[in-house]
């Protein structure tokens, strides 16, 4: 593809996957337009920056005049731009339904004005909710939990209606929780490497005895791509790492990567209407060729190493008035 525009370009996966996309693709054109609300973050971009292959416009994929002009000659759109953090959603949930579900609603009324043009929109496993044993397949029910999961899959089901009724050409991901380099440090995996770092303890919600399936990031992008190129429209792709884990496991193994004893775990009240397990079949995701690279313990090392050594980019976000703001009504909510 000539020209893509990745919306939400300059958050966690969205700019690994710019990065990554300028790399594999040399000849590619790509135009991030990104909001630059608490999560955006314009030094993520600053490697690429410079190329003349590389164009950024700062706006809202609610503002269809910005994405008119972002979009205009784009081979495709990929989708990265939403509110994505649950516990923002429980404090205000209308954000959310703004961007992740008018914003797309901006961009399937673009594309309807460009012949041509393919939108993936990544998703998340969590508009499946929560799931005892077992995997999700893709034409499972969405029973979304959350403020957030309910946005993503309204964002989800109007992407589909476009495409049964106008013939708009859609591909949707799934992922599941990403982890890397760049991620917003309010997540749970940066916030305990950061507080671990500066000898804070790390609040886990109730027993800490839920389960997630762990997706590095650079995987996350290299299946994105994939969709993007090979998916059938109008399908959804389901995109897992198969590294499922309980929070307190994760929590652990921190602890022994940073030289910290368990004194340092802090229960804290659950999170209203918190999903027990996440599990997604990615054998749809396999067909096309997927396979993840690397394992686990080595990329979840590396990312903690990278915070260790990229301090000055998080202890910027950390000190924020939003970043500090959130935390502060965050903490006063909990025990």
């Amino acid at each position: 593809m000539h020209k893509i525009v990745v919306t939400g370009g300059a958050g966690f996966i969205g700019s690994n996957f710019v990065r990554y996309y300028m790399a594999a693709y040399p000849q590619a054109q790509v135009h991030v337009l990104d909001a630059l609300t608490y999560a955006g973050n314009p030094a993520n971009l600053e490697s690429v920056s410079s190329s003349p292959r590389f164009e950024f416009t700062h706006g809202s994929i609610c503002d269809p005049a910005a994405v008119k002009a972002a979009c205009a000659g784009a081979d495709a759109i990929i989708n990265f731009a939403a509110e994505s953090h649950v516990d923002r959603s429980i404090d205000n949930a209308g954000a959310f339904v703004q961007t992740d579900v008018a914003g797309i609603y901006v961009l399937l009324e673009f594309q309807r004005t460009a012949p041509g043009l393919r939108v993936l929109h990544v998703s998340t496993d969590e508009v499946y909710g929560s799931i005892e044993a077992g995997s999700f397949r893709e034409d499972d029910a969405l029973r979304p939990n959350s403020p957030y999961s309910a946005s993503k899959a309204g964002g989800e089901l109007l992407a589909r209606a476009y495409h049964v009724t106008y013939g708009s050409d859609i591909v949707v991901t799934r992922g599941t929780n990403t982890f890397g380099p760049n991620q917003y440090p309010e997540k749970v995996l940066p916030l305990f490497i950061c507080n671990l770092i500066d000898g804070m303890p790390v609040p886990v919600y109730g027993s800490g005895n839920q389960v997630r399936d762990w997706l590095y990031v650079d995987d996350h992008c290299r299946a994105i791509d994939l969709v993007l190129n090979q998916g059938v429209s109008g399908e959804a792709y389901n995109v897992g790492g198969g590294n499922e884990r309980t929070n307190l496991q994760i929590t652990h193994r921190l602890l022994e990567l940073l030289g910290k004893g368990s004194e340092s775990i802090k229960h804290v009240e659950d999170r209203p209407g918190h999903d027990w397990r996440y599990s997604v079949d990615t054998s749809k995701l396999q067909a096309l060729g997927y396979t993840a690279s690397g394992s686990f313990d080595d990329n979840f090392a590396s990312t903690v190493e990278w915070y260790l050594q990229n301090q000055e980019w998080w202890r910027a976000i950390r000190q924020s008035t939003d970043y500090v703001a959130f935390k502060q009504r965050w903490y006063a909510n909990r025990s």
